[in-house]
């Protein structure tokens, strides 16, 4: 696992082995990761290009940590660091997640999480630690002019994405994460 430049955030380029056949890979594996991940779920999102979901991410403590795999088509998954008190507040990194590489990203609870279809369709399976709880869920507007991500395409969101807050309105209503009880909860869950 390569660690990206957001604290918690990690990513994951398997060893791809090809043949006439096909290919074979290990998409996921425990021991591999930096920290403990306990599988609770498993999503999988099929979206058109240009969709686009998220910002999401949960309250802290539990919270969701995610292991994010493009099963088919491409994305660019992007991690924005959410945690007030962060050294790296406000800052996203993109990742791009294909059915070629195989790559994976992993990240951490109390970080934001998105992606955006940029193949025809895509589909995204994703293993969270946790189980979804519609009441400890939040969102920040992916086109918040303050995170200025730089998204591929021309955006198709969901009614309830189109409704999330701005960064300066989650911090202002205090639904952001707070940064050192991200890690006092990751120092109990590693």
């Amino acid at each position: 696992m390569d660690p990206l430049g957001i604290d918690g955030a990690w990513c994951h380029t398997p060893r791809v082995h090809t043949d006439p056949r096909g290919a074979f890979l290990e998409a996921f594996r425990a021991a591999d990761l930096p920290r403990s991940f306990d599988v609770a779920q498993v999503n999988c999102s099929v979206s058109a290009r240009g969709v686009l979901r998220g910002v999401h991410f949960a309250d802290v403590p539990p919270s969701q940590a995610k292991y994010v795999m493009c099963v088919q088509g491409s994305i660019m998954d992007v991690v924005v660091d959410l945690r007030t008190g962060s050294p790296t507040f406000g800052r996203w990194e993109a990742v791009t997640l294909d059915d070629r590489e195989r790559r994976a990203v992993l990240i951490a609870e109390g970080l934001g999480h998105a992606f955006q279809a940029v193949s025809e369709q895509a589909t995204v399976v994703y293993l969270c630690s946790q189980p979804y709880n519609p009441g400890r869920e939040h969102g920040v507007h992916p086109l918040d002019a303050d995170l200025a991500v730089t998204w591929s395409l021309e955006p198709l969101l969901s009614e309830k994405d189109a409704a999330a807050p701005t960064l300066k309105e989650a911090l202002a209503a205090g639904t952001l994460p707070d940064f050192e009880a991200c890690r006092r909860f990751y120092a109990t869950t590693h």
